[in-house]
Parts: C-alpha cells; structure tokens; sequence
C-alpha cells in the first residue's frame, strides 16, 4: 500500500505556471503520511534528513539539467531558478525528494518526484 507523503510542488504557487526570470521552487511534504510508508516498507526508524534535488528539461528532451538542491525542509525545499538565459516553450520541472533512514545502524533512503509541467517566457 502506497501512502502519497509528496513531494508536493507549491512553485511558487500551486496555480502559476508561466515562470520569467527568477523562480523559487518549493516543495512540501506531509510527515505523517512519510511515517506511514516507511512504517509499511518495514523500514521505520528515524528520519536523518530530507533532501531535495531539482532539475529542469525542455518538453520532449531527455536529459535532465541540474538545478540546485535543498534540505531545508522548514522553508519548503527552495531553489532559485533563473529562466533568464532559457529559450521560451514548455519545460518540465522535476523534485526528486530523498528520505535517509537510520535504522539496524546503517542508512537507508527512499525518494519520490514530483513533474510539473511549465511555461517559460521572458
């Protein structure tokens, strides 16, 4: 059974999705939900850290382009993205959140994404 704990892309809000310059991307994450699967993969234990690697492509490529990355987890995982230098058209952006675990003395992780399709026009 899958429990749905994010990532949650929030950029920057749940409703733009024309982007211009600079754009901080944001995701959240619902830890209750995180205990829940973790709880039912069989790895529960104590969460060492969040963090939160992003990328960019342009709609129809296959390569992925960095970003930045984020454990900030009380700010909502941000990154700056400057679309200034970005040809205008349709971009997907991904956060591939990762959870480390801590269990038995070694660590474990389990990550999910979250795509969402955007516009760029500068």
């Amino acid at each position: 059974m899958s429990h749905n704990w994010g990532p949650y892309f929030i950029v920057p809000t749940n409703s733009l999705k024309v982007y211009s310059g600079k754009v901080q991307l944001r995701e959240e994450i619902n830890e209750g939900l995180l205990a829940r699967e973790l709880e039912s993969l069989g790895i529960p234990g104590p969460v060492t850290r969040i963090s939160n690697p992003w990328y960019y492509r342009k709609k129809g490529s296959e390569t992925w382009i960095k970003i930045g990355e984020s454990d900030l987890k009380e700010e909502n995982f941000p990154v700056l993205w400057d679309t200034t230098g970005l040809e205008n058209g349709v971009y997907e952006v991904l956060g591939l959140m990762h959870v480390f675990i801590k269990k038995n003395g070694s660590e474990r992780a389990i990550a999910r994404q979250s795509i969402a399709e955007v516009t760029v026009a500068n």
